[in-house]
């Protein structure tokens, strides 16, 4: 029915690490119990359902197949199994010379396996070094040595161990050893047990095979472009091969690819020691520049005089140069919008000889509102756009960045969009883009985009009488007629920008549980311009280019997430995000541009509240009348917290509780929030919204469908003079759960 460990523990281990090990070596002990519901081993029971089947075919036998497990029986020899693994699983930690016995408790037909376990003090390292002479690989091992992740101090664990060993073969590989194993290098340790000190010494072992202590040289690169099984011998032969400028020897009769991009590709050199960091890069890159469906390669190794040398070998078999694709796609939105919508994509992945990729997409769609009382609107959208993606830095100066990371990228994008809001008015933008992407080490990276251009404007001749009558209507809150104005009237505007992003991962093999990744944005726009156009508008206060208002704004973000694995099933994840968005100059006492702006609630955000539901600040959207559909504003700063514990209950179904708060508000008091205060101020913690809930998610291994039910703790707005409403929930009224509880469905994590 189980395993029951008793921990008999030093005074110097401490509480958690006496649970982490009970915890441990429960989940190790064998055999396994079998599963069960509120005590009660039900697949045994569909085991016997149904008798013994009478055919191998039959449907008893289906049954018990299908849903039943035999039951899992009670052995003295499984105890005495177990006591040898809890042995070595301890050792393995540095708690050295501990020791366990073990018993079979019987309860009638029952019984549990039940075992104490004395745990002496654990072992910590004192000390690491290595044991060389003047041999190359043992040369090699000492320059390996200088990079150890053992540090003094640290507990001892094999784990670590094990993982030094793979660094330190790593390390040996990429100095030319190209037989190199971990299995070759020997670890020495000296125990005192009087400090219960650990000194660590690591040796290259004296019966390694003589090939892996021989570095060897790259002599020829051979590069097949256009290998596939049915053209292989004329693609393959070497007659028909020319040479690079690198001393690539490139077999393609089509020639299909510029050798310059053999050139950006390939960091295996001719003359140059093996490495196996620059192999690992070269492959990677010729499967991510996305030209090559499959990519394979081998090593000839060979004698050349006193040196060992190898000729490589790259067969790319290429994916077709130009593809189509549709994509019909269906929507329900929370705001109560249903619409389909189709995508039509052309691409060319070798668009300029070199792995370009050209991508030319036409959209069009449709969404309709429904149960708006006579309110609804339709809105139509038609759209195109271009993106031209370099696998390489494209400017008229040199950039500086690691070679031995990803190749960089350089994209260069065009689109142009109309939006029919029916009835009302049509709004179109133009935007276009240009930037860098590119990795300085294994962790972090960088995109720059100094040029981003987007033009907005509304067509007066596209305004329905629908507008103004909203405008002009006292009984409309003034938030949503100023928003109609603004938007209608006010929006043609240009926003000409440079954005830098900077996001960091922590270590993808790191042993620790905490993992985090940080993101960081800076924006300006509207500097260069305002040196060059500095008359105002006829119609406007504001400057602008062509008789068009440029915006003037900064914009700084980061968003920082951190997880910790807790145990192998449970992970508690947050998330922290402050942006803030300054509009200055021509922007003065304005907001910034609406898609630049900050906005929270909905799925991916504070899920007890709809999208854009909330702010800025103490501002109150009135969601229960029916009132005349508007874009809801956001803010030009930004807090938003999240904290989430996921709970992995089986291959494909997880759980989860949590926990979001946030608001956003505006840089400037401005006059249409009907005197609500809305900017943020020292007071700004006052307004923080705050939502809880609990969630299901279905892992379908390509993808994660969730499904989030949410209910407010605390609303930025005053309701009946209190800002928390947990002492109001009401589950049972259906009036509380319209206006409270709020259902989101996502596709992936939230973050």
């Amino acid at each position: 029915m189980g395993t029951d460990v008793v921990i008999h523990a030093d005074s110097t281990i401490s509480k958690d690490d006496q649970s982490g090990l009970q915890t441990q070596l429960e989940g190790i002990a064998r055999p396994r119990p079998n599963k069960q519901l509120f005590g009660y081993p039900y697949k045994v029971g569909f085991y016997y359902l149904f008798g013994e089947p009478k055919k191998p075919n039959g449907f008893r036998a289906w049954f018990r197949n299908k849903f039943g497990q035999e039951p899992v029986l009670a052995s003295a020899k499984a105890i005495s199994s177990n006591i040898p693994i809890f042995k070595a699983t301890l050792q393995n930690q540095g708690y050295f010379g501990s020791d366990a016995t073990g018993r079979l408790k019987e309860d009638g037909y029952k019984a549990r396996g039940v075992y104490d376990v004395d745990v002496k003090q654990r072992f910590y390292i004192d000390s690491t070094g290595v044991l060389v002479d003047s041999t190359p690989v043992r040369k090699a091992l000492l320059g390996a040595s200088r990079r150890t992740i053992i540090k003094k101090g640290d507990p001892y664990l094999f784990d670590n161990i094990k993982l030094e060993r793979e660094r330190i073969s790593q390390s040996i590989k990429q100095r030319g050893f190209y037989y190199f194993l971990p299995d070759y290098v020997a670890v020495l340790a000296d125990n005192d047990t009087a400090t219960h000190r650990t000194k660590l010494y690591f040796a290259i072992k004296p019966d390694m095979p003589e090939a892996a202590g021989v570095p060897y040289y790259i002599r020829d690169v051979f590069i097949y472009s256009n290998y596939n099984l049915s053209t292989a011998r004329n693609d393959t032969n070497r007659r028909r091969a020319y040479q690079t400028e690198q001393q690539f020897h490139v077999i393609d009769s089509t020639r299909r690819f510029d050798s310059k991009l053999f050139r950006d590709i390939v960091t295996v050199l001719p003359g140059q020691r093996y490495n196996s960091r620059m192999q690992d890069l070269t492959l990677s890159r010729f499967i991510n520049v996305g030209a090559f469906k499959f990519v394979r390669n081998r090593f000839d190794p060979d004698q050349q005089g006193d040196s060992a040398v190898l000729d490589v070998h790259y067969y790319l078999t290429p994916y077709p140069a130009k593809s189509i694709r549709v994509e019909l796609d269906g929507t329900s939105r929370s705001t109560n919008f249903n619409g389909t919508q189709v995508v039509v994509s052309w691409r060319n992945r070798n668009a300029l000889h070199r792995a370009e990729l050209l991508t030319v997409n036409a959209n069009a769609g449709i969404e309709f509102q429904v149960g708006d009382a006579g309110e609804s609107v339709t809105n139509y959208r038609l759209g195109a756009d271009a993106t031209l993606s370099f696998p390489r830095l494209v400017a008229p100066f040199r950039f500086r960045y690691d070679q031995r990371q990803a190749l960089p990228k350089t994209n260069a994008t065009v689109g142009y969009q109309t939006i029919i809001r029916g009835g009302l008015y049509r709004i179109n933008s133009a935007q276009t883009s240009f930037g860098y992407a590119w990795r300085q080490n294994q962790q972090v990276e960088h995109v720059f985009q100094p040029f981003n251009i987007n033009y907005v404007y509304v067509p007066l001749n596209s305004v329905g009488d629908r507008v103004y009558d909203i405008i002009t209507n006292p009984d409309i809150p003034q938030i949503i007629r100023s928003q109609y104005q603004t938007t209608v009237f006010l929006s043609d505007q240009l926003i000409l920008s440079s954005l830098y992003t900077f996001n960091y991962n922590s270590p993808a093999r790191s042993i620790s549980p905490n993992t985090f990744r940080f993101t960081a944005n800076a924006e300006a726009a509207g500097n260069l311009a305002s040196l060059f156009f500095r008359k105002p508008l006829p119609t406007d206060d504001r400057k602008g280019i062509f008789g068009v208002p440029y915006a003037q704004f900064v914009r700084f973000d980061a968003n920082l997430r951190y997880y910790r694995q807790l145990n192998p099933k449970l992970t508690l994840a947050n998330r922290l995000f402050a942006g803030l968005g300054i509009p200055y100059g021509n922007y003065k006492g304005y907001q910034i541009p609406f898609t630049k702006q900050y906005f929270v609630g909905g799925s991916n955000s504070i899920r007890a509240f709809r999208p854009r539901a909330i702010g800025p600040g103490l501002f109150t959207r009135d969601t229960i009348r029916n009132l005349p559909p508007f874009q809801d504003g956001g803010g030009d700063v930004k807090l938003e917290a999240n904290t989430e514990l996921r709970l992995k209950f089986n291959k494909y179904l997880e759980g989860a509780l949590f926990v979001d708060a946030g608001n956003v508000w505006t840089y400037y008091n401005l006059e249409n929030f009907d005197g609500d205060v809305e900017t943020f101020s020292s007071n700004f913690y006052k307004q923080i919204a705050v939502g809880a809930g609990v969630g299901i998610r279905l892992d379908l291994s390509y993808f994660l469908i969730r499904l989030d039910l949410a209910t407010p703790l605390r609303k930025p707005y005053k309701t009946d003079g209190n800002e928390w409403v947990i002492d109001k929930m009401a589950f049972g009224s259906p009036d509380w759960r319209k206006q409270n509880l709020v259902f989101n469905i996502g596709v992936g994590y939230p973050f």
